[in-house]
């Protein structure tokens, strides 16, 4: 199995969820760490692993981003990480595929299915200054699904007049993910600037 390091810079979880029962509100998390064991030749034998600062929600509004963070919905002075581990399941297409994942929100575990399109690899150089220390080799991935934010105990809510309710059950995820072959960052040296600057460069 080959390892690939999430590169955390570009790597994301975007989610919606209904607002005042007539349109929707997006935010995300960066700065994503994890791993992916894969070999293309035995592909449904992968699996991967990592986790998410839950205090870097961001949806563009500070203070709903404040009540986010607070106990009515993620907790994150009790529950400062949201943390994932999964396997490839099912090959559903050429490049398409499910995957099962064990998400932990609030303390809560709960296996999630998610549809999973590879989109390709490409190698890119590692530079130091004017020199070019070598090739990376960079995977990216996309995932859609969708969870009940009641399962993982995210129960707030307030009622509207008419039945309605403030924030909707359902949310949409979409996660965009980055990795980079681990070989690549040891041979080139790029391991040594992830390591001190948790991000790999451009």
């Amino acid at each position: 199995m080959a390892t690939w390091i999430f590169e955390p810079g570009h790597t994301e979880a975007e989610f919606r969820a209904r607002h005042m029962m007539v349109t929707w509100v997006r935010g995300l998390f960066k700065d994503i760490h994890g791993t992916l064991e894969l070999d293309w030749e035995r592909c449904l034998s992968a699996t991967f692993e990592g986790e998410i600062d839950a205090a870097r929600i961001w949806t563009g509004e500070p203070d709903r981003d404040v009540h986010l963070r607070s106990a009515d919905f993620l907790d994150v002075e009790h529950h400062p990480k949201i943390t994932f581990s999964g396997r490839f399941v099912e090959r559903t297409g050429d490049t398409h595929f499910q995957v099962s994942v064990e998400l932990t929100i609030r303390g809560v575990t709960q296996t999630v299915p998610l549809d999973l399109a590879y989109l390709g690899e490409w190698r890119t150089p590692f530079w130091v200054g004017d020199e070019n220390r070598g090739d990376l080799r960079r995977i990216g991935f996309e995932a859609t699904g969708h969870i009940n934010r009641h399962d993982f105990g995210v129960s707030w809510q307030d009622e509207l007049p008419g039945g309605g309710v403030v924030v909707g059950n359902e949310i949409g995820l979409t996660l965009d993910v980055e990795a980079i072959l681990l070989d690549d960052l040891e041979r080139t040296g790029a391991i040594e600037y992830y390591r001190s600057a948790q991000q790999t460069p451009d």
